[in-house]
C-alpha cells in the first residue's frame, strides 16, 4: 500500500516527496507509472485519477495497438469462476452507463448473448447459472427450442440447454480505451506513446521509476499492464512471470441477405467457436482451439494456415445459412497467457510494483472493474469493488491454479 492523500491540491508533489531527494530534479515525476496503453492501462489510469492521483501511461506503440485493438470486444458475464463473473458484472454497469460514468463512447451494442454447451455439460451449466444469478447477473437457462425462437437460423439439435444473457452484447475496444484515456487525461493523467521501457529503478527494496527509450521517469508505483510484453517487463525487477505469448486469429465474414437481420453474440463450446455481429452486414468469428502459444511478442502477426477453412466449417455447423457468406478480412492478435488462463493481479516483487497482466485473451469485458480494483489496492491497500486476491501472483508458486465449475479443459484448447 502507498500512503496517498486524496486531496487533488497536493497530488502534483506526491511522487517527488515519496521518492526523496535522491531523484534528479530534471526527471519527470508521476504518482504512478502504468506500462501499457491498452484497455487495462487505460482503465487503471481512469480509476487512479478518480482517486486524485496523476498517473503516467507509457505505451511502446500507439494507444490500443496491442491486444486491445484486435480484441473481439465481447461484453458478457458468463464465467464459471465466481471472481471473474463478479468482475464482469461490475464492469457491465460501466458499459451500460458509459456516458454517465466515463464520457465519450464505448460502442456498446446489445445483441443478447448465448453460451451453448454440449448435452453432457448440462448439469454443470445449471450449477453455473445458479452461481451467476446469486451474484446478480441477469442470466437464465433456455432450452434448444427457446434458442430456435431467439435465432431461427441456428441449428439446435445438438444441445438441450444454453445460458442466455438478454442484456449483453459487444463494444468497441479501441473506442473504449480512447474514452477512458481521454477522461483520465482531462483530469491530470499523461500518455506517452512510442516509448519502450528498458529498465525499472529500484532503491531500498522499492521501485523509484523507469528508464525508457525516451528518457527516465520517476514514481513510487509502477504497474505492469504490458500484455504480451508482461514477462519481459517483470524480468526487469527479477520476477519470472509464467506468461507466454498467445496468438489468436479472427475473421470478419459478410452475412448473406437471408441473415442480414443479425443474430445474438454466441460462444459455442461444442464447436469450439464464438461469433458476434459487427454492424448490420458482418459477423466476427473466432475459434477456441489451435491458437499459437510461444515465441516473441515482436514476431509477425500472420493468421495461421487453414484458419479460414476451419472458420467456414465451424460457423456453418451452427448457422447453415452462412454457407452463402463471403470473407471480408482476417486478423491476428496477441496477449499474455498464464498457466490457468486467468489474470495476475496485485503486488509482487519490490515495493510499489504491481501486476495487471496475463489476461489470456479475455480481459476486455472485465477491464472497468479490474481498473477500479487495482486503483483501490494501490491507494487504499485493498480492493473492495471485487475481491481480487485469488488472482495473486503467489498462486503459481503455491500450485493452486484457478479452475471453474465447468472446466474440464482450458478456455483456449
Amino acid at each position: 500500500m502507498v500512503e496517498f492523500c486524496t486531496l487533488r491540491r497536493v497530488a502534483a508533489n506526491r511522487a517527488r516527496n515519496a521518492l526523496g531527494s535522491t531523484i534528479d530534479p530534471m526527471i519527470e515525476t508521476a504518482d504512478a507509472i502504468i506500462i501499457g496503453g491498452g484497455i487495462q492501462g487505460a482503465s487503471l489510469a481512469f480509476h487512479l485519477v478518480e482517486k486524485g492521483l496523476h498517473p503516467l501511461v507509457l505505451e511502446r506503440g500507439a494507444l490500443a495497438s496491442g491486444a486491445t485493438g484486435r480484441s473481439s470486444g465481447l461484453v458478457r458475464m458468463h464465467y464459471d469462476l465466481e471472481p471473474e463473473a463478479r468482475l464482469a458484472w461490475a464492469s457491465f454497469a460501466y458499459f451500460r452507463e458509459w456516458r454517465e460514468r466515463v464520457g465519450g463512447e464505448c460502442g456498446f451494442t446489445r445483441t443478447g448473448f448465448l453460451q451453448i454447451y454440449p448435452r453432457e455439460a448440462a448439469d454443470r451449466l445449471r450449477v453455473n447459472v445458479e452461481m451467476q444469478q446469486r451474484v446478480g447477473i441477469p442470466t437464465l437457462l433456455v432450452t434448444a427450442d427457446d434458442v430456435r425462437c431467439l435465432a431461427p437460423a441456428f441449428r439446435t439439435d445438438d444441445f438441450d440447454l444454453a445460458a442466455y444473457e438478454p442484456e449483453s452484447g459487444y463494444a468497441d475496444p479501441s473506442g473504449t480505451t480512447a474514452a477512458l484515456l481521454t477522461a483520465a487525461r482531462d483530469r491530470g493523467a499523461r500518455l506517452v506513446q512510442g516509448c519502450t521501457v528498458t529498465g525499472i529503478r529500484v532503491e531500498g527494496g522499492r521501485v523509484t521509476g523507469v528508464d525508457t527509450s525516451g528518457g527516465a521517469y520517476a514514481a513510487p508505483v509502477v504497474v505492469n499492464a504490458a500484455g504480451a510484453w508482461a514477462r519481459e517487463i517483470a524480468a526487469l525487477v527479477g520476477l519470472d512471470l509464467p506468461v507466454s505469448v498467445w496468438r489468436h486469429d479472427t475473421a470478419y465474414i459478410r452475412r448473406p441477405p437471408s441473415l442480414r437481420a443479425g443474430h445474438p453474440t454466441v460462444i459455442d463450446d461444442g464447436n469450439a467457436i464464438y461469433f458476434r455481429p459487427e454492424g448490420r452486414e458482418l459477423t466476427l468469428v473466432g475459434l477456441e482451439d489451435d491458437s499459437a502459444i510461444g515465441g516473441e511478442p515482436e514476431d509477425v502477426l500472420r493468421p495461421a494456415d487453414g484458419f479460414v477453412e476451419r472458420v467456414v466449417d465451424r460457423i456453418c455447423r451452427r448457422v447453415p445459412g452462412m454457407a452463402d457468406a463471403s470473407l471480408q478480412s482476417t486478423q491476428r492478435g496477441q496477449d499474455g497467457m498464464t498457466p490457468d488462463q486467468r489474470p495476475i493481479l496485485g503486488a509482487a516483487g519490490p515495493g510499489g510494483f504491481y501486476l495487471d497482466c496475463g489476461f489470456s485473451g479475455t480481459g476486455f469485458k472485465t477491464a472497468p472493474a479490474v481498473g477500479a480494483c487495482m486503483a483501490e489496492l494501490i491507494v487504499d491497500g485493498r480492493a473492495t469493488t471485487v475481491d481480487i486476491t485469488p488472482f495473486g501472483f503467489e498462486r503459481f508458486r503455491e500450485g493452486r491454479l484457478l479452475a471453474g465449475a465447468l472446466e474440464d479443459r482450458p478456455i483456449w484448447r
